[in-house]
């Protein structure tokens, strides 16, 4: 797409309701500082769209693209609906579901402790093959045969790589079908919504690769001195062990046709801000829709697991099963909140206290990484405009 020249011609564009102006008018703000910044917002209240806004040079209302690990709580959703049914346990060891994985000391790990991040098994040495993240069976005889980087439960760490691995290959031993398979029939088709585990080749010219964040000099420095060692637990966790993560994650990453069709769980979702926040509002429902997941199965899926210094990542992290909670550094919604961000920026979340839904996508690859500031700046403009039409 072009570069707009005008002011004019980088506002925003779509739909806001009374009360919410105001989003519009942050939006706005931040497209005009930087010519560069595009964005897609989408905020569900009460089952209702009061914000659906694109602005900016590459991005448009029908644009979709890869959202990192915010692909993780679209997956979830399936999770929640496997538990809801009954399939699964959480307090069960794993192995109960999956004999192979009991090999190497791991007979007791629980699938709580997989699902918040507290197995220890964040990667394999010799790195997974992307054709291994593509037929995840492949990657999970491999997890399966290897030994926790810590005593299970002991702490927790992100699986950034490896609970997308778990996740499928639970669903697959549960229900003898994918994750992506029962997320596609019976999550997004009926609902039309705008997020694919998948992309089919029929959505490919909407795709937008993601672009690469644009340092400044200092932020370069920044990034440089914050680099992980190559052998260490983060590295391994990113499964890049002794090597480097590409900024788009390289061949792992959605602007490989190969991985974004596969729809790994991990972070090879695509869709837009309108399709994440449909994927959270259909797990709420509405007025005149079902919630998909029952207030029970919510309150376990988004009870949170582990909280603090986070093994892996270096920093305060929360996570309930799957889900990342809202805390001090990432206050995205309520206490309550459940949603997931991704490595270009993005953050998308459900708030029951609020009824909300929430999506947000940005290009190019937002800095420091993880949930863009102004997204979470937008969300909390979002819940203050219902607060006041309450």
């Amino acid at each position: 797409m072009s570069s707009r020249n005008t002011a004019d011609d980088r506002l925003s564009i779509g739909l806001v309701e009374t009360g919410f102006e105001s989003v519009r008018n942050a939006l706005d703000a931040m497209l005009l500082s930087d010519p560069q910044f595009s964005a897609q917002v989408t905020a569900i209240w009460r089952g209702h769209t009061v914000v659906d806004l694109v602005g900016g040079p590459d991005l448009a209302e029908n644009s979709v693209t890869g959202v990192f690990s915010a692909t993780k709580g679209v997956a979830a959703a399936v999770i929640g609906l496997l538990l809801q049914r009954g399939f699964f346990e959480l307090d069960k060891p794993v192995a109960s579901y999956w004999p192979e994985f009991a090999a190497r000391d791991k007979a007791q790990i629980t699938v709580r402790q997989v699902l918040s991040h507290r197995a220890g098994l964040v990667g394999i040495d010799e790195r997974f093959a992307v054709d291994e993240l593509i037929d995840s069976s492949r990657a999970a005889a491999k997890l399966a045969e290897t030994a926790p980087q810590w005593q299970p439960g002991a702490t927790h760490g992100y699986h950034g790589i490896t609970i997308g691995i778990f996740m499928e290959e639970l669903t697959r031993r549960l229900t003898g079908r994918s994750l992506q398979e029962i997320y596609e029939s019976e999550i997004r088709a009926p609902r039309g919504i705008d997020f694919y585990l998948g992309l089919p080749e029929s959505e490919e010219p909407r795709f937008r690769e993601v672009l690469p964040p644009a340092p400044s000099p200092t932020e370069a420095a920044e990034l440089s001195a914050r680099a992980p060692a190559t052998d260490s637990i983060q590295a391994l966790a990113f499964n890049v062990f002794h090597g480097e993560l590409a900024p788009t994650a390289g061949e792992m990453g959605p602007n490989n046709r190969r991985m974004r069709a596969s729809g790994f769980s991990s972070i090879n979702g695509i869709g837009s801000a309108r399709g994440l926040a449909g994927v959270y509002g259909a797990v709420l429902g509405g007025p005149n829709a079902k919630p998909l997941l029952s207030e029970d199965t919510i309150e376990q899926m988004s009870r949170e697991q582990s909280v603090g210094a986070d093994r892996v990542l270096v920093l305060p992290t929360s996570f309930a099963i799957v889900y990342m909670k809202p805390n001090p550094r990432l206050e995205f919604g309520s206490y309550r909140a459940f949603g997931h961000d991704g490595a270009g920026g993005v953050i998308a979340f459900a708030d029951p206290i609020h009824e909300l839904a929430f999506g947000y996508v940005p290009m190019p690859m937002q800095l420091p990484g993880g949930a863009d500031p102004k997204g979470v700046e937008l969300s909390r403009l979002v819940r203050a405009c219902i607060r006041r039409l309450r």
